[in-house]
């Protein structure tokens, strides 16, 4: 039985990617594109850039703990909001809350095929800390 979109899409979040770029043709149609609209500015990205990007970030990262607050499904399109959690080569023994996450994608073929995603740094500001407490979704 193949999954419902909802799992699809949090799955390839909470998935290893960055250390096993090889995971995410398991949920990336091979023609994704993301649309990504970041503190830093827009990027266009492909399937072929964001293999590059997982790999590059497998190079610095312990660890990347996905706090999940809410999945919506509305057909062939997919909503998720979440929080990542990291633990650095360079700082092994601290968590730090990195950046807040909100996607939309439309799935194609079982697969995540185009998204649209916001993001935004993380702080430690207790309102923005309190904004992204875990809920059912």
């Amino acid at each position: 039985m193949s999954k419902s979109g909802k799992e699809l899409v949090r799955d390839m979040y909470e998935s290893d990617f960055f250390n096993d770029p090889t995971i995410l043709q398991d949920y990336l149609h091979p023609e994704a594109e993301l649309y990504w609209n970041a503190s830093t500015g827009f990027s266009k990205m492909t399937y072929s850039d964001l293999d590059n990007m997982s790999k590059e970030m497998g190079r610095g990262l312990i660890s990347l703990r996905p706090s999940v607050t809410h999945v919506l499904e509305d057909g062939d399109k997919v909503c998720i909001r979440l929080t990542y959690y990291l633990k650095t080569i360079e700082n092994p023994d601290e968590e730090v809350s990195t950046i807040h996450f909100m996607a939309i994608w439309e799935l194609k073929e079982g697969k995540l095929y185009r998204g649209y995603q916001i993001s935004q740094p993380s702080d430690e500001d207790p309102l923005n800390t309190d904004a992204y407490s875990r809920i059912k979704s």
